[in-house]
Protein backbone atom coordinates (compact mmCIF):
# COMPACT_ATOMS: atom_id res chain seq x y z
CA UNK A 1 0.00 0.00 0.00
CA UNK A 2 1.30 3.33 -0.59
CA UNK A 3 2.22 5.29 1.90
CA UNK A 4 0.01 8.45 1.53
CA UNK A 5 -3.09 6.36 0.84
CA UNK A 6 -2.13 5.03 4.51
CA UNK A 7 -1.89 8.23 6.76
CA UNK A 8 -4.90 9.40 4.60
CA UNK A 9 -6.59 6.24 6.01
CA UNK A 10 -5.48 6.63 9.64
CA UNK A 11 -6.10 10.87 9.33
CA UNK A 12 -9.99 9.45 8.64
CA UNK A 13 -10.08 6.89 10.82
CA UNK A 14 -8.80 9.38 13.77
CA UNK A 15 -11.53 11.81 12.50
CA UNK A 16 -14.02 9.36 12.61
CA UNK A 17 -15.10 10.30 8.98
CA UNK A 18 -16.84 6.84 8.02
CA UNK A 19 -17.32 8.60 4.55
CA UNK A 20 -13.74 8.97 3.91
CA UNK A 21 -13.20 5.55 5.44
CA UNK A 22 -15.27 4.00 3.31
CA UNK A 23 -13.34 5.67 0.29
CA UNK A 24 -10.29 5.08 1.12
CA UNK A 25 -10.83 1.48 1.94
CA UNK A 26 -12.22 0.77 -1.31
CA UNK A 27 -8.80 2.24 -2.93
CA UNK A 28 -6.69 -0.38 -0.87
CA UNK A 29 -8.81 -2.79 -1.84
CA UNK A 30 -8.51 -1.77 -5.84
CA UNK A 31 -4.96 -0.98 -5.38
CA UNK A 32 -4.23 -4.75 -3.93
CA UNK A 33 -6.48 -5.81 -6.77
CA UNK A 34 -4.70 -4.07 -9.85
CA UNK A 35 -1.49 -5.48 -8.35
CA UNK A 36 -3.16 -8.72 -8.90
CA UNK A 37 -3.44 -9.54 -5.48
CA UNK A 38 -7.12 -10.64 -6.22
CA UNK A 39 -7.39 -13.10 -3.24
CA UNK A 40 -6.34 -10.44 -0.28
CA UNK A 41 -8.78 -7.97 -1.98
CA UNK A 42 -11.46 -10.22 -1.98
CA UNK A 43 -10.77 -10.83 1.73
CA UNK A 44 -10.74 -7.04 2.42
CA UNK A 45 -14.02 -6.88 0.74
CA UNK A 46 -15.77 -8.95 2.90
CA UNK A 47 -14.45 -7.56 6.09
CA UNK A 48 -15.50 -4.55 4.77
CA UNK A 49 -19.09 -5.82 4.22
CA UNK A 50 -19.39 -7.43 7.51
CA UNK A 51 -18.19 -4.87 9.61
CA UNK A 52 -20.31 -2.35 8.25
CA UNK A 53 -22.92 -0.84 11.42
CA UNK A 54 -26.46 -1.14 10.34
CA UNK A 55 -26.18 2.75 10.92
CA UNK A 56 -23.88 3.25 8.13
CA UNK A 57 -25.76 0.83 5.55
CA UNK A 58 -28.68 3.01 6.35
CA UNK A 59 -27.47 6.41 6.16
CA UNK A 60 -25.91 5.28 2.50
CA UNK A 61 -29.12 3.38 1.67
CA UNK A 62 -30.94 6.02 -0.11
CA UNK A 63 -27.87 7.19 -1.93
CA UNK A 64 -27.31 3.18 -3.17
CA UNK A 65 -31.35 3.10 -3.84
CA UNK A 66 -30.98 5.98 -6.69
CA UNK A 67 -28.38 4.32 -8.50
CA UNK A 68 -30.16 0.81 -8.43
CA UNK A 69 -27.49 -0.67 -6.29
CA UNK A 70 -27.46 -2.67 -3.47
CA UNK A 71 -26.53 -0.94 -0.24
CA UNK A 72 -24.53 -3.36 1.04
CA UNK A 73 -21.53 -3.09 -1.13
CA UNK A 74 -19.05 -0.09 -1.24
CA UNK A 75 -18.06 -0.14 -4.78
CA UNK A 76 -21.74 1.00 -5.63
CA UNK A 77 -21.96 3.68 -3.21
CA UNK A 78 -18.99 5.60 -4.35
CA UNK A 79 -19.88 5.64 -8.36
CA UNK A 80 -23.01 7.65 -9.64
CA UNK A 81 -23.78 5.30 -12.40
CA UNK A 82 -24.59 7.07 -16.16
CA UNK A 83 -28.29 7.51 -17.05
CA UNK A 84 -30.53 8.25 -20.00
CA UNK A 85 -30.72 12.08 -20.65
CA UNK A 86 -34.40 11.38 -21.97
CA UNK A 87 -36.10 8.56 -19.61
CA UNK A 88 -33.04 9.58 -16.54
CA UNK A 89 -32.93 5.57 -16.03
CA UNK A 90 -29.63 3.78 -15.35
CA UNK A 91 -28.26 2.57 -18.17
CA UNK A 92 -26.41 -0.29 -16.34
CA UNK A 93 -27.18 -2.23 -13.42
CA UNK A 94 -24.76 -3.61 -10.54
CA UNK A 95 -25.08 -6.93 -9.84
CA UNK A 96 -23.82 -8.06 -6.42
CA UNK A 97 -20.85 -10.22 -5.99
CA UNK A 98 -22.70 -12.79 -4.01
CA UNK A 99 -25.44 -13.31 -6.82
CA UNK A 100 -23.06 -13.95 -9.10
CA UNK A 101 -23.42 -17.52 -10.59
CA UNK A 102 -19.55 -18.94 -11.50
CA UNK A 103 -19.89 -23.01 -11.08
CA UNK A 104 -19.71 -23.56 -14.67
CA UNK A 105 -19.71 -26.97 -16.39
CA UNK A 106 -17.77 -26.83 -20.30
CA UNK A 107 -16.12 -29.06 -22.63
CA UNK A 108 -11.94 -28.86 -21.48
CA UNK A 109 -11.28 -27.06 -24.36
CA UNK A 110 -13.75 -24.47 -23.80
CA UNK A 111 -13.13 -24.21 -19.81
CA UNK A 112 -8.63 -23.73 -21.03
CA UNK A 113 -9.74 -21.12 -22.57
CA UNK A 114 -11.96 -19.11 -20.06
CA UNK A 115 -8.87 -20.21 -17.60
CA UNK A 116 -6.50 -18.70 -20.21
CA UNK A 117 -8.21 -14.97 -19.60
CA UNK A 118 -8.33 -15.56 -16.19
CA UNK A 119 -4.56 -16.36 -15.80
CA UNK A 120 -4.07 -13.63 -18.15
CA UNK A 121 -5.89 -10.80 -15.92
CA UNK A 122 -4.21 -12.20 -12.68
CA UNK A 123 -0.87 -11.83 -14.29
CA UNK A 124 -1.55 -8.61 -16.05
CA UNK A 125 1.81 -6.58 -14.48
CA UNK A 126 3.98 -9.13 -15.72
CA UNK A 127 2.30 -9.30 -19.21
CA UNK A 128 2.59 -5.20 -19.41
CA UNK A 129 6.40 -5.15 -18.06
CA UNK A 130 6.63 -7.24 -21.20
CA UNK A 131 4.64 -4.49 -23.57
CA UNK A 132 1.77 -7.33 -23.59
CA UNK A 133 -1.54 -6.70 -22.78
CA UNK A 134 -3.90 -8.91 -21.65
CA UNK A 135 -7.08 -10.53 -23.39
CA UNK A 136 -9.55 -6.97 -22.52
CA UNK A 137 -12.66 -7.96 -25.36
CA UNK A 138 -14.64 -11.01 -24.98
CA UNK A 139 -16.99 -11.98 -27.27
CA UNK A 140 -19.36 -15.56 -26.54
CA UNK A 141 -21.85 -16.54 -28.59
CA UNK A 142 -24.04 -19.52 -28.77
CA UNK A 143 -27.88 -20.31 -28.77
CA UNK A 144 -30.13 -19.58 -25.98
CA UNK A 145 -29.76 -21.03 -22.89
CA UNK A 146 -25.98 -22.55 -23.06
CA UNK A 147 -24.22 -20.51 -20.37
CA UNK A 148 -23.18 -16.80 -21.84
CA UNK A 149 -24.68 -14.82 -19.29
CA UNK A 150 -22.93 -16.98 -16.79
CA UNK A 151 -19.52 -17.46 -18.16
CA UNK A 152 -19.54 -13.51 -18.38
CA UNK A 153 -20.60 -13.50 -14.05
CA UNK A 154 -18.21 -16.47 -14.09
CA UNK A 155 -15.05 -14.42 -15.00
CA UNK A 156 -16.16 -11.40 -12.69
CA UNK A 157 -15.97 -13.53 -9.89
CA UNK A 158 -12.42 -15.50 -10.87
CA UNK A 159 -11.32 -11.94 -11.24
CA UNK A 160 -13.03 -9.67 -8.70
CA UNK A 161 -14.45 -7.61 -10.76
CA UNK A 162 -17.54 -5.64 -10.15
CA UNK A 163 -20.48 -6.63 -12.48
CA UNK A 164 -22.17 -4.24 -14.70
CA UNK A 165 -24.67 -5.33 -16.79
CA UNK A 166 -25.51 -2.83 -19.82
CA UNK A 167 -29.57 -2.09 -19.50
CA UNK A 168 -29.95 -1.88 -23.63
CA UNK A 169 -34.28 -1.07 -22.93
CA UNK A 170 -32.27 1.99 -21.54
CA UNK A 171 -29.86 2.41 -23.97
CA UNK A 172 -31.92 2.62 -26.82
CA UNK A 173 -33.41 5.39 -27.48
CA UNK A 174 -35.99 6.26 -30.49
CA UNK A 175 -34.24 10.25 -30.52
CA UNK A 176 -31.60 11.10 -33.03
CA UNK A 177 -28.23 10.55 -31.42
CA UNK A 178 -29.43 9.49 -28.05
CA UNK A 179 -28.15 5.96 -28.46
CA UNK A 180 -24.52 6.86 -29.40
CA UNK A 181 -24.63 8.94 -26.84
CA UNK A 182 -25.49 6.29 -24.37
CA UNK A 183 -22.82 4.14 -25.56
CA UNK A 184 -20.11 6.85 -25.02
CA UNK A 185 -21.40 7.21 -21.25
CA UNK A 186 -21.09 3.31 -20.61
CA UNK A 187 -17.96 3.08 -22.13
CA UNK A 188 -16.13 6.40 -20.18
CA UNK A 189 -17.84 4.48 -16.93
CA UNK A 190 -16.09 1.28 -18.12
CA UNK A 191 -12.63 2.90 -19.01
CA UNK A 192 -12.51 5.03 -15.87
CA UNK A 193 -13.06 1.92 -12.96
CA UNK A 194 -12.40 -1.81 -12.51
CA UNK A 195 -15.22 -3.15 -14.09
CA UNK A 196 -16.85 -6.31 -15.83
CA UNK A 197 -19.01 -4.32 -18.44
CA UNK A 198 -21.38 -6.82 -19.77
CA UNK A 199 -23.27 -6.66 -23.09
CA UNK A 200 -25.71 -9.02 -23.15
CA UNK A 201 -27.53 -9.75 -26.63
CA UNK A 202 -25.16 -7.34 -28.38
CA UNK A 203 -26.54 -7.69 -31.99
CA UNK A 204 -29.02 -4.77 -30.95
CA UNK A 205 -26.59 -2.05 -31.64
CA UNK A 206 -24.23 -4.61 -33.86
CA UNK A 207 -26.05 -5.44 -36.60
CA UNK A 208 -24.61 -5.77 -40.04
CA UNK A 209 -24.91 -2.76 -41.76
CA UNK A 210 -25.57 -4.09 -45.22
CA UNK A 211 -28.52 -5.25 -43.65
CA UNK A 212 -30.94 -3.03 -46.18
CA UNK A 213 -33.81 -3.30 -43.42
CA UNK A 214 -32.16 -1.50 -40.97
CA UNK A 215 -32.33 2.71 -41.06
CA UNK A 216 -29.46 5.21 -40.98
CA UNK A 217 -30.03 5.62 -37.26
CA UNK A 218 -28.99 1.96 -36.57
CA UNK A 219 -25.82 1.94 -38.89
CA UNK A 220 -24.22 5.41 -37.43
CA UNK A 221 -24.77 3.04 -33.49
CA UNK A 222 -22.96 0.17 -35.04
CA UNK A 223 -20.51 2.85 -36.57
CA UNK A 224 -20.06 4.27 -32.52
CA UNK A 225 -20.08 0.77 -31.12
CA UNK A 226 -17.22 -0.45 -33.50
CA UNK A 227 -15.51 3.22 -32.94
CA UNK A 228 -15.97 2.99 -29.07
CA UNK A 229 -14.43 -0.80 -28.68
CA UNK A 230 -11.46 0.32 -31.15
CA UNK A 231 -11.06 3.19 -28.57
CA UNK A 232 -11.47 0.73 -25.09
CA UNK A 233 -8.54 0.26 -23.53
CA UNK A 234 -8.64 -0.51 -19.44
CA UNK A 235 -5.80 -0.98 -17.06
CA UNK A 236 -7.61 -3.54 -15.17
CA UNK A 237 -11.33 -4.19 -16.44
CA UNK A 238 -12.68 -6.46 -18.80
CA UNK A 239 -15.22 -6.33 -21.54
CA UNK A 240 -17.63 -8.96 -22.21
CA UNK A 241 -20.00 -9.11 -25.18
CA UNK A 242 -22.55 -11.88 -25.87
CA UNK A 243 -25.35 -13.09 -28.20
CA UNK A 244 -27.39 -15.42 -29.62
CA UNK A 245 -27.48 -14.10 -33.38
CA UNK A 246 -23.85 -14.31 -34.16
CA UNK A 247 -24.74 -14.45 -38.17
CA UNK A 248 -26.14 -11.52 -38.16
CA UNK A 249 -23.54 -9.34 -36.66
CA UNK A 250 -22.02 -6.68 -37.95
CA UNK A 251 -18.45 -8.23 -39.85
CA UNK A 252 -16.44 -5.54 -38.50
CA UNK A 253 -17.44 -6.31 -34.77
CA UNK A 254 -15.66 -9.74 -34.88
CA UNK A 255 -11.47 -8.67 -35.32
CA UNK A 256 -12.60 -6.01 -32.50
CA UNK A 257 -12.28 -8.47 -29.95
CA UNK A 258 -9.23 -10.18 -27.93
CA UNK A 259 -10.75 -13.37 -27.70
CA UNK A 260 -14.00 -14.69 -29.28
CA UNK A 261 -15.80 -17.98 -27.75
CA UNK A 262 -18.75 -20.37 -28.61
CA UNK A 263 -20.46 -21.60 -25.67
CA UNK A 264 -21.71 -25.12 -26.45
CA UNK A 265 -24.64 -26.78 -25.30
CA UNK A 266 -23.48 -29.64 -22.75
CA UNK A 267 -22.56 -33.21 -23.75
CA UNK A 268 -23.64 -35.82 -22.32
CA UNK A 269 -20.92 -36.17 -19.55
CA UNK A 270 -21.63 -32.31 -19.04
CA UNK A 271 -25.22 -32.97 -18.96
CA UNK A 272 -25.36 -35.48 -16.05
CA UNK A 273 -22.90 -32.99 -14.13
CA UNK A 274 -25.12 -30.29 -14.14
CA UNK A 275 -27.92 -32.13 -12.96
CA UNK A 276 -25.89 -33.77 -9.75
CA UNK A 277 -24.76 -30.32 -9.01
CA UNK A 278 -27.66 -28.71 -9.82
CA UNK A 279 -29.22 -31.96 -6.77
CA UNK A 280 -26.20 -31.68 -4.70
CA UNK A 281 -28.40 -29.82 -1.88
CA UNK A 282 -30.99 -32.96 -1.34
CA UNK A 283 -30.77 -36.67 -1.26
CA UNK A 284 -30.89 -38.41 -4.52
CA UNK A 285 -32.49 -41.94 -4.59
CA UNK A 286 -31.12 -44.91 -7.30
CA UNK A 287 -31.10 -43.15 -10.87
CA UNK A 288 -30.36 -44.80 -14.43
CA UNK A 289 -28.25 -41.98 -15.34
CA UNK A 290 -27.48 -43.28 -18.59
CA UNK A 291 -31.68 -43.31 -19.44
CA UNK A 292 -32.00 -39.72 -17.87
CA UNK A 293 -29.34 -38.24 -19.98
CA UNK A 294 -30.48 -39.86 -23.33
CA UNK A 295 -33.92 -38.41 -22.65
CA UNK A 296 -32.18 -34.87 -22.33
CA UNK A 297 -30.10 -35.32 -25.02
CA UNK A 298 -29.62 -31.63 -26.77
CA UNK A 299 -30.82 -29.69 -23.91
CA UNK A 300 -29.27 -26.66 -23.00
CA UNK A 301 -27.50 -25.94 -19.57
CA UNK A 302 -30.35 -23.98 -18.45
CA UNK A 303 -32.59 -26.52 -19.29
CA UNK A 304 -30.42 -29.12 -17.36
CA UNK A 305 -30.65 -26.95 -14.67
CA UNK A 306 -34.65 -26.42 -14.67
CA UNK A 307 -34.52 -30.44 -14.76
CA UNK A 308 -32.79 -30.54 -11.98
CA UNK A 309 -34.78 -27.87 -10.27
CA UNK A 310 -37.86 -28.77 -10.73
CA UNK A 311 -37.23 -32.44 -9.44
CA UNK A 312 -35.93 -31.47 -6.39
CA UNK A 313 -39.28 -29.34 -6.06
CA UNK A 314 -41.57 -32.27 -6.82
CA UNK A 315 -39.37 -34.70 -4.54
CA UNK A 316 -39.79 -31.69 -1.60
CA UNK A 317 -43.71 -30.89 -1.97
CA UNK A 318 -44.26 -34.63 -2.06
CA UNK A 319 -42.58 -34.64 1.12
CA UNK A 320 -40.11 -37.32 0.15
CA UNK A 321 -37.66 -35.21 0.89
CA UNK A 322 -35.85 -37.83 -1.78
CA UNK A 323 -35.49 -37.16 -6.11
CA UNK A 324 -36.28 -40.53 -7.47
CA UNK A 325 -36.54 -41.13 -11.34
CA UNK A 326 -39.73 -40.54 -11.76
CA UNK A 327 -39.04 -37.10 -10.49
CA UNK A 328 -36.58 -36.30 -12.99
CA UNK A 329 -38.49 -37.94 -15.99
CA UNK A 330 -41.76 -35.94 -15.05
CA UNK A 331 -39.75 -32.48 -15.37
CA UNK A 332 -38.10 -33.85 -18.71
CA UNK A 333 -41.56 -34.53 -20.48
CA UNK A 334 -42.41 -30.88 -19.06
CA UNK A 335 -39.86 -29.28 -20.70
CA UNK A 336 -40.16 -31.22 -23.87
CA UNK A 337 -43.69 -30.34 -24.15
CA UNK A 338 -43.22 -26.57 -23.14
Amino acid sequence: MKGELLKRLFRAIASNDQEAIDKLTYLVIEDERKKGHTVLANQLENITRTTQSNDSIDSSGDKSRKNGLSPSSNVETLSVLPTSKKLNTPLVTFIPREKLRHQMILPLSVEKRFQRIEKEYAARDRLAHHGLRYRQKILLFGVPGCGKTMGAERLAWNTGLSFLKVRFDAMVSSYLGETASNLRSVFDLAAQNSYLLFFDECDSIAKSREDMQEVGEIKRVVNTFLQMLDEYESYSGLLVAATNLNKSLDTALWRRFDDVIEVPIPGKKELESIVRQTLSAIEVGSINWQLIIQQMEGFSAAQAVRVAQDAAKRAILDREELVIQEHLEEAIKEIKVS
